[in-house]
């Protein structure tokens, strides 16, 4: 963190010179923070955006419960980042995904979240008051960073030092004792800006067992974590700024038993140069450092097992992207980018009769993949085309597992071929307009997603079952389709309905080999197919937002998959639907409400275990006080649903119950 602060630190001359420019020369100078601005094929393919006073005024305070609002949205599991492994947080939509690896690509201001070893999402250092927006497109992508957008791409954008305020600050308190507290400052330096964002959450968490299986070892789901963001931006003259970013989080947490310990960190810089002239362009380049550990608990002895102490990855990458002139009716997208991943996990298995040591493991590899892409957007009046195509070369490479007994003797030793190769993807959409009231729009689409390292060579327990890694997997592919209307009927009214074909081939799922064993695999395919709805209404001082998604997706399998074939991916709901009231009385007010259902799903791949239904209602209210400050109310669960977040042969993990959240919010 120190090396980002020192970066930003050394924007501030840059900065503070554009105020010294002559009188007579002096021009508006005006920097956003972000990127390119959108393409005008971009309604062509299924877009949401989340407005920035949706994100800050969620009942839960957490990202992954303001893109829950997004038709189509999940998780692999329904805990949110206080009570989830943080391995299971990948992030997916329209049901394309058959073990918690993220399937939709994530970028924070154009940067990849996606962990460089796991595959999953950092949710809990992603804070949702410095952001200006997020853009969710459903459907597969073959712009920058499109290998790994085989569901879609989530795009967050850090909000500027309008949006920030030169300072806010909040501090809640729910029923449990358990606190959130954050503050941003931000100020305009010359004619760029510069930002500082702290947030911190901790508490001894809730059950998650529930009362009639806990045993004297129970735990409560306790987690403590904090983040903290650097940012600034700086003009080098009228259309050229430079954007600099470093983030560092840390996250612990405690699920089911006393000791069974979990913990991600991360330390993340970026560069960004943005060009608005004539010749357009987006470099972009960031690193990031990783880490994970694990204590896996018998559920029968209540010891530890296994102890994953050390899982460091390193994520490297950047992007090239032109937008040479092509005339006024024409954007032309070429460019290049790189991502490489690195990473190794260090393990100990422990004997759950002695607690001796039984095994040391050590694993790991590198994956990267260098994309070349290039799209076109050509616009006729009312009627708008659109055609892209990736080109990429991957490699799998430098994969190794040693296994030492307890006495330091080696087992295994185990060097796996390097692997390399091109694929290519497409993608293209129409988009027509009716007028002001309606359009018309369909898209096509193709794509690409890498095993992750941790599927590539990672076991993993969540006990008493077994998952094996896989070091033969094969890059999944996406092949799909989808058309769809937006209406604008009347002022203050939006309705928006897509119908999709998407198929993953060659998933990768955890598939059950034996009882308490399964092994990641290349399923034939994962195919789905379903209907998503949006609508929106302003009346006034009322709003009304509400969406849902009906999804049938099923398994298509052979050879040891074959038991699968035909039945749901797991952890996978037919229907999802959410709704959101909000009344604003008077400035700085805002009441509202959110009814959320999430259908029945599938624990495993055999459709032996089922998650019921969960209905669920949450309430915020912001009051103002005083000028400046206002009392923040919050409720999650307020009707105390029972949601069972994991079900393995009846043992039961549940979800976040009844909690009320009060404090203050500052803003000056």
């Amino acid at each position: 963190m120190a090396g980002a602060a020192a970066v930003f630190t050394a924007f501030l001359p840059t900065i503070a010179q554009a105020d010294e420019a002559d009188d007579d020369q002096q021009r508006v100078i005006v920097v956003t923070g972000e990127g390119l601005e959108d393409t005008p094929a971009t309604p062509a393919y299924d877009t949401q955006i989340i407005e920035r006073e949706d994100l800050v005024s969620t009942a839960s305070g957490r990202i992954e419960d303001a893109l829950s609002s997004v038709a189509g949205f999940q998780q692999f599991r329904r805990s949110d980042s206080r009570s989830a492994n943080p391995s299971a947080q990948g992030a997916t939509l329209r049901a394309l995904g058959g073990n918690a690896s993220s399937r939709a690509q994530v970028l924070l201001d154009g940067v990849p979240m996606t962990d460089p070893f796991f595959g999953y999402i950092p949710f809990s250092a992603i804070a949702p008051e410095r952001l200006a927006r997020v853009r969710v497109t459903r459907g597969g992508g073959s712009g920058p960073f499109g290998a790994g957008a085989l569901a879609g791409t989530i795009e967050l954008t850090s909000a500027d030092a309008d949006a920030l305020g030169s300072f806010a600050g909040q501090l809640l308190a729910n029923d449990r004792g358990e606190t959130e507290a954050s503050a941003t400052a931000a100020s305009r330096l010359g004619a760029g800006f510069g930002s500082i964002s702290a947030r911190w959450d901790r508490g001894k968490g809730f059950w998650t067992t529930p009362e009639d299986q806990r045993v004297p070892a129970s735990a409560r789901a306790a987690y403590d974590g904090y983040s903290i963001q650097v940012r600034g931006v700086a003009p080098f003259n009228d259309t050229v700024e430079l954007q600099a970013r470093g983030l560092v989080y840390r996250d612990e947490r405690t699920l089911r038993f006393d000791g069974g310990d979990s913990s991600m960190e991360g330390q993340d810089a970026s560069l960004r140069l943005v060009g608005r002239g004539d010749w357009q362009f987006d470099v972009l380049g960031y690193v990031q450092a990783r880490n994970f550990t694990n204590v896996v608990i018998s559920s029968t002895r209540f010891v530890p097992v296994l102890d994953q102490s050390n899982t460091p990855a390193t994520g490297l990458g950047g992007k090239i992207e032109l937008r040479p002139p092509t005339g006024d009716n024409n954007v032309l997208r070429l460019g290049v980018d790189y991502r490489k991943s690195d990473g190794e996990l260090f393990e100990t298995a422990l004997s759950a009769l002695s607690g001796a040591v039984t095994a040391r493991r050590n694993a790991g590899g590198t994956n990267t993949d260098l994309g070349f892409f290039a799209e076109n957007d050509f616009s006729l009046g009312a009627l708008t085309l659109t055609a892209g195509a990736r080109l990429d070369r991957f490699t799998i490479r430098d994969g190794f597992f040693v296994e030492r007994n307890g006495s330091g003797v080696v087992t295994s030793d185990l060097v796996y071929p390097d692997r390399s190769g091109w694929d290519a993807s497409f993608r293209g959409g129409v988009l027509y307009r009716l007028g002001d009231i309606a359009s018309l729009r369909a898209a096509a689409y193709s794509g690409l997603r890498l095993p992750t390292l941790n599927e590539l060579y990672r076991p993993f327990v969540v006990f008493p079952v077994t998952t094996r890694a896989n070091a033969d997997l094969a890059n999944e592919r996406l092949e799909g389709f989808e058309a769809g209307v937006d209406i604008a009927p009347a002022d203050g009214v939006r309705i928006a309905f897509t119908a999709f074909d998407n198929k993953v081939k060659h998933a990768i799922a955890n598939v059950t080999i034996a009882n308490n064993l399964r092994e990641r695999q290349n399923i034939d395919a994962i195919h789905s197919r379903g209907v998503e709805a949006s609508a929106a209404l302003e009346l006034g001082k009322f709003s009304l937002d509400g969406a849902v998604a009906y999804t049938d997706a099923e398994a298509q399998g052979s050879g040891f998959a074959a038991a699968l074939d035909g039945n749901r991916p797991a952890q996978t709901p037919k229907w999802v639907a959410g709704a959101t009231i909000a009344y604003r009385p008077a400035g700085n007010w805002l009441l509202s409400a959110t009814l959320r259902y999430v259908g029945a799903q599938f624990e495993d791949d055999l459709e032996t275990d089922v998650l019921p239904s969960a209905t669920t209602l949450d309430a915020f209210a912001q009051v103002p006080l005083f000028r400046q400050v206002a009392l923040v109310l919050r409720g999650e669960n307020l009707t105390d649903e029972t949601i069972v977040t994991r079900n393995q042969g009846g043992s039961i993990d549940l979800g976040t119950p009844r909690t009320v959240w009060a404090g203050v919010k500052v803003i000056l």
